[in-house]
């Protein structure tokens, strides 16, 4: 799935009190994350949600925008939002997807369940996934990991030839691949 390209779709989030329409051309443009979780009113989820809401202001600031998405509708999305502290906090668009086409889209359907996995998405601003992650149930996300994963995509993305190295953090030296590194890293 990486480089490829994100599947027409056609959806309806909660976002800032209001209900609005979303689609693979709402992508286009900006870094997009998509954020799969199993379902509203749970363990793992919230916890996962709320941390994502305390990093989503340094994501805004780099041109990265957030879609919580899960196989709940976006009316079961207000609610949970009204009603909870933690996902009270969440600025970020959050997907209703009840018939379960946009989590099959990115191959992350639990069938049996009608859930989503735990599954992330890092989208460029051409629509092309960049980078995927996921999660059994039971494990829960780290936003910060996620957005030093982001700046990584962003930086090769900015400097073609140039490639980021394991734990790389932003201001960090990048390797230019070549032959002269060859065996000697």
């Amino acid at each position: 799935m990486i480089n490829t390209e994100v599947k027409p779709f056609q959806a309806t989030a909660f976002h800032n009190g209001e209900f609005v329409e979303v689609n693979e051309a709402s992508l286009k443009g900006q870094w997009s994350v998509f954020f799969f979780y199993p379902a509203d009113f749970t363990f793992v989820c919230p916890t996962e949600l709320g941390d994502l809401a305390d990093h989503y202001e340094e994501l805004k600031s780099r041109g990265v925008e957030v879609y919580s998405v899960s196989t709940d509708t976006h009316f079961t999305h207000k609610a949970w939002h009204d009603t909870s502290e933690t996902i009270g906090k969440i600025r970020f668009p959050m997907i209703g997807d009840p018939t379960g086409a946009i989590t099959r889209n990115f191959g992350v359907m639990i069938e049996e369940a009608g859930l989503a996995e735990r599954g992330t998405f890092v989208i460029d601003p051409e629509g092309k996934i960049q980078i995927i992650e996921i999660n059994a149930g039971g494990i829960g996300r780290d936003a910060s990991e996620l957005v030093r994963k982001i700046k990584a995509a962003q930086y090769v993305a900015a400097h073609p030839g140039e490639v980021c190295p394991a734990k790389w953090k932003e201001g960090e030296e990048t390797l230019a691949p070549s032959l002269d590194l060859v065996g000697k890293i």
